[in-house]
């Protein structure tokens, strides 16, 4: 274990020289490719911020003004009927757009009903199970500037769908 330990605090180390090291050998302006990488990050940055600004605040205007408790009452008859506690229909809603929001709501449905009980175990296997459709599509085509994204929205939420039935199956079985 000691030995991870040491080889944890000079694997970066080693990395960053070797980059370095590579780029001379390979006669690379090492510090102006750097400059013009981290140029182009911050440009990227600068893009995407106006989109990260709508997708948190949206979430946050639903989630203030009751919308999604009132969705996950509505649905509750049949998502009962399934095995996924109406408590979550925010939760996997809310999870299409932001990751840090769902955090919040299930720290909410912890706190309710235990991380021990089924709901919060369905909860914790959503949250890994499923994927920030939304927030991830929109941040990396806008980054790669992609505007056809063909079936990218149908499978992202077929996937979603998917990681949601395996995380009610899991939970039953546990």
């Amino acid at each position: 274990m000691n030995a991870f330990i040491h080889l944890s605090e000079i694997i970066i180390p080693f990395l960053i020289f070797f980059v370095v090291g590579y780029g001379i050998v390979s006669k690379v302006k090492v510090y102006e490719s750097f400059l013009t990488g981290a140029k182009d990050g911050l440009q990227i940055a600068i893009d995407i911020v106006p989109t990260l600004i709508g997708l948190m605040m949206a979430v946050g205007i639903l989630r203030a003004s009751g919308f999604f408790e009132l969705l996950g009452q509505i649905l509750a008859p049949i998502t009962e009927l399934i095995g996924l506690p109406s408590q979550l229909i925010p939760l996997l809603i809310v999870k299409l757009f932001s990751s840090s929001a769902a955090t919040g709501l299930v720290l909410d449905i912890f706190k309710t009903n235990g991380p021990d009980s089924y709901a919060g175990l369905v909860t914790s296997l959503v949250m890994s199970c499923t994927e920030t459709v939304f927030y991830t599509m929109s941040v990396y085509f806008l980054a790669a500037k992609v505007t056809k994204t063909r079936y990218t929205l149908t499978g992202a939420l077929l996937a979603t769908l998917a990681g949601t039935i395996a995380s009610i199956v899991l939970a039953g079985w546990i």
